[in-house]
């Protein structure tokens, strides 16, 4: 019988794939992957069909009403249909709507979880995202919004948690901090920008909130996790980072 499997990459390092994860590609018939699931992954599929389904920032992309047709109808001539999604499919992965779509169709499916990036940034960090006494909530948010829909309450979510992880954040990092600074959160708050967590070519930039206003930042050539708070603070200070920058109300 037929069966689609909504499968979380992770960060994109091939050895954090799931073990459930890495049997699912193998013995796969068709897989479509996002642009950005590593070559070392997509090599463990031996047999399946592999289609590029994946969207990138200023880029033509699939239309995900394509993509949700597209599954629909590799079920109805495959046994085992993968989508694969970077990061856990549940986190910014769009995958409610594939689900639905899947549900409409009367399509069996499951959802395999994989490691998020703010995860696999904090851990390339070796920093928790938690710390008694210092932060006792987190917070994952984007400030990106699909062309059509309306703003989202990223900055008051953002604004009051202790800790926050802002995804697809490379590109808006200077807005971003200048949004909270405006709606009181200290120009002095600690952030650490992580690109490509997990992977060879990953980069590590420590600032503040009002750094990120002053300071020439590298352009992204990967996904990028704005990581902000407390709990930075000690990371921060051993690359030499001063926190001068006074609050803002």
């Amino acid at each position: 019988m037929a069966k689609v499997y909504l499968v979380g990459t992770g960060p994109g390092a091939p050895d954090l794939l799931t073990l459930r994860a890495a049997r699912l590609i193998e013995s796969a018939d068709i897989i479509f992957h996002d642009a950005l699931v590593r070559p070392e992954t997509l090599a463990l599929a031996h047999r399946a069909k592999l289609v590029d389904v994946g969207k990138r920032y200023g880029k033509v992309s699939p239309d995900q009403r394509f993509i949700n047709r597209a599954l629909v109808e590799a079920a109805r001539t495959h046994e085992s249909v993968v989508r694969l999604k970077g990061g856990d499919p549940m986190m910014f992965g769009r995958a409610q709507e594939e689900i639905d779509a899947l549900e409409e169709a009367g399509i069996d499916f499951e959802v395999v979880p994989g490691v998020t990036a703010a995860l696999a940034a904090a851990s390339s960090l070796k920093v928790s995202l938690t710390k008694r006494g210092v932060s006792r909530n987190v917070a994952f948010v984007t400030a990106r919004r699909a062309p059509g829909l309306p703003d989202n309450a990223w900055l008051e979510t953002a604004r009051s948690a202790d800790t926050v992880a802002l995804y697809m954040a490379g590109w808006q990092a200077p807005e971003i901090a200048a949004a909270l600074i405006g709606a009181g959160r200290p120009a002095a708050t600690p952030v650490a920008l992580v690109e490509s967590a997990s992977l060879p070519e990953e980069r590590r930039t420590f600032s503040t909130l009002g750094g990120l206003l002053t300071e020439t930042l590298p352009e992204p050539a990967g996904p990028v996790v704005l990581c902000i708070g407390e709990v930075f603070r000690e990371r921060a200070a051993a690359q030499s980072i001063e926190f001068s920058y006074a609050a803002t109300a």
